[in-house]
């Protein structure tokens, strides 16, 4: 199944000129099972694997991607100027795929602890053919973006385009469409009877863009699903107001787009956060995550990593262990996806 299931939701009058142009990279649905030996308590735990999404890469990061490439090209830009740290597997992704569409791809980098992950991706990003900008902080990217945006434009068919500028994590109001999608994928997949409803899912908070579209995309498919986000990140804020409006942006766009004007975003209630598990900041381990990826490695479980999906992992499991995500069903989504 390749046909977007907003294209379902919001079935276009004119199939060549759709609301959203939608670029196929990965193969959907994403899977969905137990998990066992890694959260165990009073909730049954499932997760939905991400991972396997996208040739070039996998993981949240591609789903939105479909979009954002798909809108950058029928714009005509000519290159995509996003943002990040130096281990940024969004960056990387963005870099494979847009260039292997036809696009530029111009990254502003700050920096970040530099352990034996953030290293590697650091040596990806300089061989993924990106131009990189070493900005060092997230105040002299804000100072430097304007000249990039006009640095990385061009002249295309007698008009001058700047670069399209994608925010961190692509968690721009057409980016979260990705995980609007993704919340009517996990409602279908409910209703196929391949998982119980959840009561929660649970999932990394970077830029807050994937918990965002998804809190969208499960009140757009009826579920009741909350959203319980592990922030990762202490650069941007990631609080639910903030993820909340970050939605609403999104569900504008669609109501204005389609000319559905039922379309609703979430509430902040609908929204949960936690910052318990971010450590030290951006990048910096915890013992938590380290004994959580120690423990998936010993079982043949999901494949982790210290920045985002191991203190999600960990967060879900001290959460049960408590008896805090209830008796019924949780959903752990899996979001990385590294090649």
């Amino acid at each position: 199944m390749n046909t977007p299931l907003l294209y379902e939701r919001f079935p276009s009058h004119d199939p060549d000129a759709p609301f959203f142009r939608h670029l196929p990279l990965g193969e959907r649905p994403t899977p969905v099972g137990r998990l066992t030996g890694l959260a165990d308590g009073a909730a049954e735990v499932w997760i939905k694997d991400e991972s396997g999404f996208g040739d070039l890469w996998g993981g949240n990061k591609v789903r939105k991607l479909e979009w954002v490439i798909a809108e950058a090209l029928a714009r005509r830009s000519p290159t995509v100027l996003t943002f990040g740290a130096l281990g940024t597997d969004h960056g990387l992704a963005t870099a494979r795929f847009a260039r292997a569409h036809g696009l530029g791809v111009a990254l502003a980098l700050a920096d970040q602890p530099l352990d034996e992950h953030a290293r590697l991706r650091s040596e990806q990003l300089e061989a993924c053919g990106a131009t990189i900008h070493r900005t060092r902080t997230k105040g002299r990217t804000r100072l430097s973006a304007p000249w990039l945006i006009l640095r990385h434009g061009r002249f295309v068919g007698g008009r001058f385009r700047p670069a399209y500028v994608l925010p961190p994590g692509g968690s721009s109001p057409v980016g979260m469409l990705g995980y609007v999608e993704c919340g009517l994928e996990i409602a279908a997949q409910v209703g196929a009877g391949e998982l119980p409803e959840p009561s929660h899912v649970v999932l990394p908070v970077g830029s807050g863009g994937t918990a965002a579209g998804l809190a969208l995309g499960l009140r757009l498919a009826g579920l009741r699903t909350r959203v319980t986000g592990v922030v990762v990140n202490d650069q941007l804020r990631a609080d639910s107001e903030r993820i909340a409006r970050m939605a609403n942006k999104t569900a504008r766009l669609l109501r204005k787009r389609t000319g559905d004007f039922r379309v609703a975003g979430p509430r902040p209630e609908d929204v949960t956060t936690t910052r318990d598990w971010l450590g030290t900041g951006y990048g910096h381990p915890t013992p938590e995550a380290e004994r959580v990826i120690r423990d998936s490695r010993t079982i043949g479980g999901p494949e982790l990593e210290p920045v985002y999906t191991a203190k999600a992992l960990a967060a879900l499991r001290d959460m049960n262990a408590r008896g805090d995500l209830g008796d019924g069903a949780v959903l752990y989504l899996h979001t990385h996806g590294p090649r």
